[in-house]
């Protein structure tokens, strides 16, 4: 009778040990997951910051104090010499493209022609708003961060009214992006996403993180060592595998990712499962 139970418990030792070994076998095999890129093509283009590009082919970007909508067929642009350089450029929406112009604490809003629908002062609007980002918000709105405040707020430009605030960070700001429904915005400590409500939905501890870029509620992160994908809904980082570029701006639109290197376009599909 002893050595039956003898026999027992060894081997649920032996069990235990192979479930164990199982254990990190599969989490060893889940942290090496990778998403692969087939390679697309790549195009000369000499721009100073890569806005964004869509289904069609269209390449929105800044050159000097000039924004570019450059079509297969047809170049619009615009520029406001009194406003001078672009700060950042947003054309998530073709309807309306925001631009911000830090120097003068300004936004203006133009339409799929690149004419002016609104400009915003924010030196004029009150209580005063000293804006470090901005992004493209739902409706008649931008996401703001407010420097003063320390808060991200979704500002309706159309009655100058916040519709919603977040709470406030404690980190510098690296970076800002949305969509009509989410926001992310990169500290130096953590990236936070955010609901039209101004609710924090998720938060993760930046780990060398640098910049973003988002597509369909999925994100894409630079780091020093390439671009991790976090897909919407999990806090899993999984790598990037590309060919060597030196990564000098990067975005993706319905998983075709683009990088820009020195005057030259690169064009990939990302490969997720």
């Amino acid at each position: 009778m002893c050595q039956l139970w003898f026999g027992f418990c060894k081997f649920q030792s032996v069990m235990k040990r192979f479930l164990y070994l199982s254990l990190l076998f599969s989490i060893a095999l889940f942290s090496q997951e990778r998403i692969t890129v087939e390679t697309i093509g790549a195009i000369p283009l000499k721009v100073d910051q890569l806005t964004q590009i869509d289904n069609f082919g269209t390449i929105f970007y800044t050159f000097g104090n000039t924004f570019h909508k450059k079509e297969p067929s047809e170049d619009f642009n615009y520029s406001n010499v009194q406003l001078g350089l672009i700060t950042s450029a947003h054309a998530f929406n073709p309807l309306k493209i925001n631009l911000f112009y830090k120097n003068f604490n300004s936004v203006v809003i133009l339409d799929n022609r690149l004419s002016e629908i609104v400009k915003i002062d924010f030196n004029g609007i009150q209580p005063y708003k000293n804006v470090s980002h901005i992004s493209t918000g739902y409706d008649n709105t931008v996401w703001i961060f407010n420097q003063d405040t320390q808060q991200l707020e979704l500002f309706d430009y159309k009655t100058n009214n916040v519709r919603a605030t977040t709470m406030p960070v404690e980190s510098i700001v690296l970076d800002l992006k949305s969509n009509y429904n989410y926001s992310w915005l990169l500290t130096e400590k953590f990236l936070y996403t955010y609901n039209y409500f101004g609710s924090t939905i998720a938060k993760i501890k930046n780990n060398q993180f640098r910049h973003i870029a988002e597509d369909n509620g999925n994100v894409i992160i630079q780091t020093n060592e390439g671009l991790l994908f976090l897909g919407k809904d999990t806090n899993q980082l999984i790598p990037i595998e590309l060919p060597e570029l030196l990564i000098k701006q990067f975005l993706v639109t319905n998983e075709s990712l683009y990088i820009y290197t020195d005057d030259t376009l690169h064009h990939f599909q990302l490969k997720i499962k």
